[in-house]
């Protein structure tokens, strides 16, 4: 895979599988009917005895997957991450969480982009249901090299894992070389004046955001957290002390996911002036993923004016 090359998230991660296949013997994958989707279909093909598909039955995918994983296999469920957080909630919850087995979930085609698939499979409340589970590791990587990175390193975690692609494809923004860490963030601009905390693929739109701001002579800080939980306190803790204001910005609700774990440690130990940009309290339409984004405001445009707005707020 080249680094430059503008992969999708879910095709990093089915390439990902079939690379780590002959070094992980246990690893496993289970699919309810969703391969060609979520590109599990390129394990299929390669190791096609360690493939199961149960059809399009979410929370019988995870039941048979914890007790795979209770048997001492590596079981990997790749869905639709709006069935998969939903439908399976239960299951997840009492099966995998409560008995910490190593099940690793992979919760494709995370937040909106998916407009074009209809209204009903956008999943913007996956991340405050995973991330409120106890034992669940979450993980949003921003682009194709991150994805495979994370894809290995949920092979090596004890517990179960919950990572968070996309279908858009997206540029490249880290290298072949990169590792990510479990509970640490990674600075992608330095700046004071005020600092953006993004989660996944909205990094880029955070980096283009602070690239107009700059032309403004504002110093935007960008700070990307591929792990959600556990989270990067120190990070957030530095923004707030040396920046004041805090912008944080996700795809997914503004309710319970990446920007309310933010605020939660800022309320804790080091209050500043914040703001979650989210979606706001609906159900997204169909249609154009990035008209959508811009609608709620969730664009480079709609990033900067909502920095503004803080900066502003923080004058008066």
């Amino acid at each position: 895979m080249k680094a430059a090359a503008m992969i999708s998230p879910r095709s990093a991660f089915g390439m990902a599988l079939v690379e780590l296949a002959d070094a992980n013997p246990r690893m496993l994958v289970i699919d309810p009917d969703v391969c060609t989707s979520t590109q599990t279909a390129l394990f299929r093909s390669s190791h096609p005895s360690r493939f199961i598909e149960v059809g399009i039955a979410e929370a019988n995918a995870v039941g048979i997957a914890a007790g795979l994983a209770a048997c001492g296999f590596v079981p990997w469920v790749s869905a639709f991450a709006v069935f998969l957080a939903t439908r399976s909630c239960d299951q997840i919850r009492v099966s995998v969480a409560h008995a910490d087995l190593p099940v690793k979930l992979n919760g494709s085609y995370g937040g909106l982009p998916t407009g074009r698939g209809g209204a009903t499979h956008s999943a913007i409340e996956d991340i405050a249901i995973m991330r409120s589970m106890p034992n669940m590791t979450v993980l949003t990587p921003a682009d194709a090299s991150e994805t495979r990175a994370m894809t290995a390193l949920s092979l090596r975690l004890p517990g179960p894992v919950y990572l968070r692609t996309v279908r858009c494809e997206l540029p490249a923004l880290f290298g072949e070389s990169h590792r990510p860490v479990p509970g640490v963030a990674v600075c992608l601009r330095p700046g004071t004046d005020l600092a953006i905390l993004t989660e996944g693929m909205m990094a880029f739109k955070a980096l283009a955001a602070a690239e107009a701001l700059a032309e403004e002579g504002i110093r935007a800080r960008v700070i990307h957290f591929g792990s959600v939980k556990p989270i990067d306190r120190a990070a957030i803790l530095a923004a707030s002390r040396e920046c004041g204001v805090v912008l944080t910005v996700e795809n997914h609700s503004r309710i319970g996911g990446f920007g309310s774990a933010v605020c939660e440690v800022l309320a804790e130990e080091a209050p500043c002036r914040a703001s979650i940009l989210g979606f706001p309290d609906v159900f997204l339409e169909s249609g154009d993923d990035d008209a959508i984004f811009g609608k709620h405001g969730l664009d480079a445009a709609g990033i900067a004016a909502a920095c503004r707005e803080l900066l502003g707020a923080r004058t008066r």
